[in-house]
């Protein structure tokens, strides 16, 4: 799973694999580590639940969680839908944006970046 901050937006792209586990177990987790404590770990996931009322994430113990309502987890699991958004209100800052995507093969190659896993891109298909 793919983690992207910019701002006050947080984008979420996940890999054929992680969709499949986030479709049957419900959550996807990931981590990066700066350091060898767990201090020095980010950790972020994505889990659907049954009460939760909207798209939301909430960042506590150096943990973020982006939170699904399961009716929108499996609408998006079992479409070709690409993805979905929400924003969500912080107070004293402007609005939080949430993006979860699947993730697709880039346009050009780069080097290092193991893509065997991602989507394949609707535009490869193009003939011109």
């Amino acid at each position: 799973m793919k983690l992207r901050i910019r701002g006050n937006s947080l984008r979420l792209r996940l890999t054929r694999s992680e969709v499949d586990r986030f479709k049957t177990q419900g959550r996807v987790d990931d981590a990066i580590s700066f350091g060898p404590n767990d201090e020095e770990r980010l950790a972020y996931s994505l889990v659907a639940w049954e009460s939760a009322h909207a798209v939301s994430a909430r960042f506590h113990q150096n943990t973020i969680t982006v939170i699904v309502p399961t009716s929108i987890a499996q609408q998006w699991t079992g479409s070709e839908d690409v993805g979905f958004s929400a924003e969500q209100s912080v107070p004293g800052s402007e609005p939080l944006s949430l993006l979860v995507e699947k993730d697709f093969q880039c346009l050009h190659e780069r080097p290092g970046e193991d893509e065997s896993d991602a989507y394949p891109n609707p535009a490869l298909d193009s003939t011109d």
